[in-house]
This record gives C-alpha cells, structure tokens and sequence, in this order.
C-alpha cells in the first residue's frame, strides 16, 4: 500500500476515531483500488472510469462504500498536497435505498413490558436483569454492543444520565427514566459483587453477549404472544427513535441520543413518515397560523 494511503488511514484513526472495523474496511478497499490502477496519487479520471467495468457484480452498498473510502482518500490527499486535483467525480455513485427497519407498535412495546415486569415481580436475579435491559433498550435508545458492555462506573449516581461509549470511541450521554433507574437499582442489588460490568458473564467477554441478548428478547417476545421475528435490540432501538419523534422530538436532539455522525442516519433510520411532517409544519411553522391575504 502507498505511503499516502497509510497517511489517510492514520488521519482516520487518529483525528475522526475510526473504528478498528472501519479501518480493517477501508484498508482493503483501497488496497484493491490500487492493485487496479496503481498509487492513488498518480491515477487519473481515465484510470477511475475502468472501476466501473472491475465493480460491477458488486451489490450497490458495497459499490457505495468502496467509492465513498475513495473521495474521502482523494479529498485527503488533495488537502495535505499529495495531489493537485481530485479525480472523484469519474467514481461510479450507485442508487442505494437503506432497508428501514422492522416496527413494534406501542402496544406492542406495552406487551413486552407487561410480561418482563410481571415475571421480575419475585425479584428473580434472571427477570430483574431482563426487565433492567429491555428499559435502557426502549428508554434509552442504546446499541446492543454499548448496553451489553456498560461498565458499573456509567451507572448514574446522582444525574438521570448513563455515559455511553459508542462507535470510534465517542462518548455522549443519554438519559435515563425513572422507571429504568429503578430497574437498574432492583438489578444492583442482586448482581452481587461481581467485576467492573453493569451486565456479567462467565464467557470470554466477561459479559453478557450480543448474541445472548438477542435470544432473551425473542424468548421474551414469545411469551408476550408477539412473532419473535419482529423483535430485536435493534427494533427495540428503533422504536425508541420512532416513538420519540412521534411524541414531538427534536431530530437534532435524537441524533445526539442515538449517537449518529450524520444527521441523514437519523432521517433514514427513525422512518418519519411525509405525513406527519405535513401536520408538523402545519402545527408549529409562524405562517400556519396566519390568515391569506385578500
């Protein structure tokens, strides 16, 4: 690989907080655009066209991430000197559509909560634990990965807010509810002493796993008489963004809950629908509430 590539990728790491994942990602992308068409510094628009002919059995989002690692990369080499002109714009640019996820209703919701509360009643270490979970999944918004992985120290003291460490290593904080401070104050108490995580497990990971989480909440959904294949942490996730937005939410303010980089994610994600944004501006713009003239 190119010593202006490597440049880009410590750039990404260093001053964005790339991932490991995403730098794995974007290594291997760019490394194959190379191999096509030799050092990025060098190739020109004619070079960047064959991509077209080199890509084309690719599905349109792995197309859409390959061309994206390369603007960026251009746009870097372009910006420390490495090159005087961007050749991007020859990059194919493939129509993606993001599948939006599957919806619970809130009735739905209601029934998962109806069932988790109900069976962590007789303060069974298991129940308290699942009822912990499913109210920082829908009360909070969080990602499988950053629930499963909460150390004891996020755990809000004093302030209603849980320090989350999310994708790149970025940090915000997200509320907590009543209800799920004394979930989780119901579940301290029959953890034990037991290590440094909020969520402990004898596996490798030392805690709960993602994969084990997934499978608590389809076994859950079965017994509140919903199809498990409709429930996930991510719907769970989802439906906390959706049924926060119905409520009136701010979409700036969610996607610093939901800890997205881009704002187009919260759009995409959150599926708000044209009709309620028609009754929003209706509702809230200064205009709406004037009469026409004449």
């Amino acid at each position: 690989m190119s010593a202006a590539v490597e440049a880009f990728l410590a750039m990404l790491a260093a001053e964005r907080g790339a991932a490991a994942n995403t730098l794995a990602a974007y290594r291997r992308d760019l490394e194959t655009a190379e191999e096509i068409f030799g050092p990025l510094t060098g190739v020109d628009r004619a070079g960047l066209a064959r991509l077209a002919a080199a890509w084309a059995d690719l599905a349109p989002s792995s197309l859409a991430r390959k061309c994206s690692a390369l603007r960026q990369c251009f746009g870097f080499l372009v910006d420390e000197g490495w090159r005087t002109d961007d050749p991007s714009p020859a990059l194919p640019r493939p129509r993606t559509r993001r599948p939006l996820p599957r919806i619970l209703g809130h009735k739905d919701v209601e029934a998962l909560f109806a069932v988790a509360e109900a069976e962590a009643a007789g303060d069974r270490p298991e129940a308290v634990r699942l009822l912990a979970l499913l109210e920082l999944l829908y009360g909070s918004g969080l990602r499988a990965s950053e629930l499963v992985s909460l150390p004891l120290n996020a755990v809000p003291r004093d302030a209603p807010f849980l320090t989350i460490t999310g994708k790149g290593g970025q940090q915000r904080m997200v509320p907590v509810s009543t209800r799920a401070r004394q979930a989780l104050s119901r579940w301290l108490a029959l953890r034990g002493n037991t290590g440094r995580l909020l969520f402990p497990s004898t596996g490798k990971s030392g805690h709960l796993t993602r994969v084990r989480l997934f499978q608590l909440l389809r076994e859950l959904a079965l017994r509140a008489g919903l199809d498990p294949e409709r429930v996930s942490p991510h719907v769970l996730r989802h439906a906390f963004a959706t049924h926060l937005l119905e409520g009136g939410a701010d979409l700036r303010v969610l996607q610093t809950l939901l800890g997205h980089a881009d704002i187009a994610t919260t759009q995409i994600y959150t599926h708000v629908d044209s009709a309620r944004l028609v009754e929003l501006v209706n509702a809230r713009h200064p205009l709406a509430h004037r009469r026409p003239a004449g």
